[in-house]
């Protein structure tokens, strides 16, 4: 009998941790590399100005939040962030050219994630005159039927305080 209970509590020993081991891991690196093509067809779909590929990025209801870079201070719902899309690609009707850097993601194996970046894009408004802004993104993940979409984020840009004005072009 004693001998029964002590191997039961071997096996039980045994798997402590289970799952947290290889395959944990996978399914981290598979989140993380999910999440990382989602951001790389969403800078791609910045570039061509294809609203519908910008907004397949994001969840496509109302528990989207978005804190913008510009007003209105939040945007609710997937339509309400669509027309802000809409609106700042009818300012600058030119040529986009968005880039991303400094992606780092973190997910844990589970349906939310969040990671962080930074975001460049040069564009050209109706009068040929070129602006360039670099974005401070922050987002917040959410695994939704097996495929990943922004559920919030949280664009910014820092301020010079001496000035109150934005640095648009932040290093």
């Amino acid at each position: 009998m004693r001998t029964k209970a002590l191997l039961v509590l071997a096996l039980l020993g045994g798997c402590f941790g289970c799952g947290s081991g290889p395959a944990a891991a996978d399914t981290k690196a598979k989140d993380e590399a999910d999440i990382k093509a989602l951001e790389d067809r969403f800078m791609t779909a910045m570039s061509a100005k294809d609203i519908n590929a910008v907004m397949g990025a994001y969840v496509p209801d109302q528990s989207l939040i978005v804190f913008d870079a510009v007003p209105p201070r939040q945007y609710t719902g997937a339509p309400a962030y669509r027309k802000d899309f809409e609106s700042f690609f009818a300012m600058f009707p030119g040529p986009l050219a968005c880039s991303m850097s400094d992606l780092d993601i973190t997910a844990g194996g589970g349906d939310v994630a969040f990671g962080h970046s930074i975001q460049h894009c040069s564009m050209s408004d109706k009068d040929g005159k070129k602006t360039e802004i670099t974005f401070r993104i922050t987002d917040g993940y959410k695994k939704i039927n097996g495929q990943w979409l922004i559920a919030h984020e949280h664009v910014s840009v820092p301020v010079d305080l001496a000035t109150l004005k934005p640095d648009l072009d932040s290093k």
